[in-house]
């Protein structure tokens, strides 16, 4: 990928040699005379080093520094022939990433270019070893669905929005039938394989702001909020609709359908989570218990709504 480097300076002089300079170093330029034309050039455009003069009229170097370090991606380099009224600390504290004094020595400049460079790009590899940490740390390593921790993590600050708030919330609780006997008769690696394509068609059922989650082994859990347990029940079927469709061929010739058992519930306000999760939990054991491939709307304790299959 190419390197763009964009030159601020009131002096067209500068400007150009330094463009010049940089082009011959096998970097891409692009030139501004003030700080409002190069912030023109930001928004148009990748750039990924400004190399910017301070003293300007309108806006200056530092000013323009901050405004670059608050809004665009671009590092900086700060450049100035007026080494007592500037300081490398003013410089650094705006977020620049070096300081030069003018007149520049190319040598160095280009030094200094790869230094800052360099640890851009560290920077960036960085950043995505965290993100993928991160997602290691959040999700299923099979499904792709966040994990069970991250599901009490987000089921903590829904339910929390949802009593502050008074808004409804609901779960979804799924467990796959008899999936201990498929394992048993296609072996785990076609058990994987429905695994994943169950998450794939949960995650193709929801809205943007439900969340689906492996809780453990066959287990998955979804939270619908803005959900009232009537219309989580009908989610619930669209799922079970959608899996029971589904046709899994885990040996030449066979055709096997896979199904699920579904809980659903609405969240109380004040109760415990754990009394949330348990609920939800018994909803999805009662369609077991009448006959799988079902869902059952248990509102509270003692009621329940179940669906004809």
């Amino acid at each position: 990928m190419a390197i763009h480097i964009l030159v601020v300076d009131d002096d067209t002089a500068i400007t150009d040699s330094m463009c010049e300079f940089v082009e011959a170093a096998g970097y891409r330029s692009f030139a501004a005379t003030n700080a409002y034309d190069a912030i023109k050039i930001l928004e148009q455009n990748t750039v990924h080093i400004v190399i910017t003069d301070i003293m300007m009229s309108g806006m200056n170097g530092l000013e323009l520094t901050d405004q670059i370090k608050k809004n665009y991606s671009a590092d900086v380099i700060v450049m100035t022939g007026y080494s007592a009224d500037y300081s490398y600390e003013e410089a650094i504290n705006k977020g620049a990433s070096d300081f030069v004094f003018k007149p520049i020595r190319f040598e160095e400049l280009l030094l200094r270019l790869k230094r800052v460079l360099n640890e851009r790009k560290l920077s960036e590899e960085r950043s995505e070893m965290m993100k993928k940490l991160n997602r290691l740390a959040t999700t299923d390593g099979l499904t792709k669905l966040y994990n069970s921790r991250t599901f009490y993590n987000h089921l903590e600050s829904e339910a929390d929005r949802a009593a502050r708030y008074k808004r409804p919330l609901s779960m979804l609780f799924l467990d796959i039938d008899h999936f201990k006997k498929f394992n048993d008769t296609y072996g785990h690696l076609q058990g994987d394989k429905v695994l994943i394509r169950i998450s794939e068609i949960i995650i193709s059922c929801l809205r943007g702001l439900d969340t689906a989650y492996r809780y453990g082994g066959e287990e998955f859990t979804i939270l619908l909020p803005e959900t009232v347990g009537k219309e989580a029940g009908t989610v619930a079927n669209r799922i079970r609709n959608a899996i029971e469709k589904e046709k899994f061929k885990p040996q030449d010739g066979d055709s096997v359908m896979v199904t699920i058992s579904i809980g659903a519930t609405q969240f109380n306000p004040n109760e415990e989570m754990s009394s949330f999760i348990q609920r939800s939990d018994r909803a999805m054991y009662m369609s077991k218990q009448n006959g799988r491939n079902r869902v059952t709307t248990l509102l509270d304790a003692d009621s329940s709504m179940p669906e004809p299959a």
